[in-house]
């Protein structure tokens, strides 16, 4: 890992060490004791196990925010960053169940205006295209649309497009602009601001206490933020004076950081539907566990096993993202040569990765063994390239590994 040292110039004290340097001015103070050299704090990293009946926290390490010293605990609410499209689909599904959306139909008729791709009139663009990145969205203009700007405006930019094929022939290409679109969709369709829906679908049937950019947590939930630092040792999110009161979503400048005259179905960009639940570890666990019960408590088992499916063709051209469906990510399937090996245990799981402003995070599950590991780890260097036989980073590989290590130490000790 990768942390900031406070490195003291080593030899500069040989260095200027002469006859010039013998003796200080008369009246001078004198010089400081040479200090030990101090380590940064280590960075927060937790990782919690679940099956169909347990949840357990096997590594729980490092410091939550730095300028207090607090250290972290299991369930301390952090931003998991694209894992939050992994929610934000949950919330389509129960809704398609519901009868108040269908996954396959033209989003246009819940937005109250007509989306197209420029250049193909006739193409529908609908939520199962947009949850399975292949609407043809791209990020080239941009996908943070603040509070007073306009989500239809940013659609209507020929940079946020694939140009050369229609919505649902379009390649697979990760998007996040299409979140905020989603996540406006199902506003529209229900009525409901997004961190309502999510709060009322996902969280609340399951006992957590989660919440989208700080939107609906308790303030003593807030006080418990994970602050996320880069490599570098500089705060990124969530520090004090980020947090509540202070503006938690994006505003345009001139405009009031105030939800309450917000329209749902106008721009739930603000919520950041790409990346910004926060919710402790042990909490994700158990909408893991959820999963791994078949859906209990969140979808149907039929809507999950549609979900997974979609997921387990391969995506052609991706090295990363190659088994990706329905607002969930396969790794390690079999026969692939993808850069996607985390576990490197032969069996294919299923979830999301995490990845913004140093941290790096993770949901994954085996949904034939009921057992999965939800993670973050913080102050991960920037991503350069393919990072040696994975997409993963070096870090969250090791975390992982670690944690595997510790399950099959117990499972061996609980068998003698």
């Amino acid at each position: 890992m990768r942390l900031a040292l406070l490195r003291p110039l080593a030899g500069l004290a040989l260095a200027v060490a002469g006859p010039a340097a013998a003796s200080a001015p008369e009246g001078a103070p004198e010089p400081a004791p040479e200090q030990a050299p101090e380590q940064a704090p280590a960075p927060a990293r937790v990782v919690v196990a679940f099956d169909r009946e347990r949840i357990e926290p096997l590594i729980v390490e490092g410091v939550a925010e730095r300028a207090s010293g607090r250290a972290v605990a299991a369930n301390d609410p952090v931003r998991i960053a694209s894992i939050s499209k992994l929610v934000m689909a949950l919330a389509a599904l129960r809704l398609a169940e519901e009868g108040v959306v269908d996954l396959n139909a033209d989003v246009s008729d819940h937005l109250g205006w007509k989306l197209r791709a420029p250049g193909f009139p006739d193409a529908p663009v609908t939520l199962a295209q947009v949850l399975s990145h292949r609407a043809g969205l791209r990020d080239a203009g941009g996908y943070i649309i603040p509070l007073g700007d306009s989500l239809r405006q940013r659609l209507a930019d020929p940079r946020s497009w694939y140009r050369d094929a229609p919505p649902g022939e379009a390649p697979f290409e990760y998007a996040n602009l299409g979140s905020p679109l989603v996540a406006s969709v199902l506003e529209a369709a229900s009525g409901e601001r997004y961190d309502d829906l999510v709060e009322r679908l996902v969280f609340a049937p399951l006992g957590i206490e989660a919440c989208v950019n700080w939107t609906r947590c308790s303030p003593g939930r807030i006080a418990r933020a994970v602050a996320l630092y880069r490599d570098t040792g500089e705060p990124a999110r969530d520090f004090p004076g980020d947090l509540p009161p202070a503006c938690a979503i994006p505003v345009a400048e001139g405009a009031a950081c105030d939800l309450s005259g917000y329209v749902p179905g106008s721009n739930a960009s603000v919520f950041s539907p790409q990346g910004g639940v926060r919710i402790g570890m042990v909490d994700l666990a158990r909408l893991g566990q959820a999963l791994v019960r078949g859906g209990e408590g969140v979808v149907s088992g039929e809507s999950l096993a549609a979900m997974l499916a979609s997921a387990r063709p391969r995506v052609e051209g991706q090295a990363f993202f190659c088994g990706y469906g329905l607002g969930v990510q396969a790794i390690e399937m079999p026969g692939r040569p993808c850069i996607d090996p985390l576990f490197a245990d032969g069996i294919p799981r299923f979830g999301h990765a995490g990845e913004a402003y140093g941290l790096r995070s993770g949901l994954w599950f085996d949904p034939e063994s009921g057992k999965g590991l939800a993670y973050f780890v913080t102050a991960v260097p920037p991503r350069i390239g393919a990072e040696g036989a994975s997409g993963f980073d070096p870090r969250e590989i090791a975390l992982v590994g670690r944690a595997q290590g510790l399950l099959e130490a117990r499972g061996n000790a609980a068998g003698r």
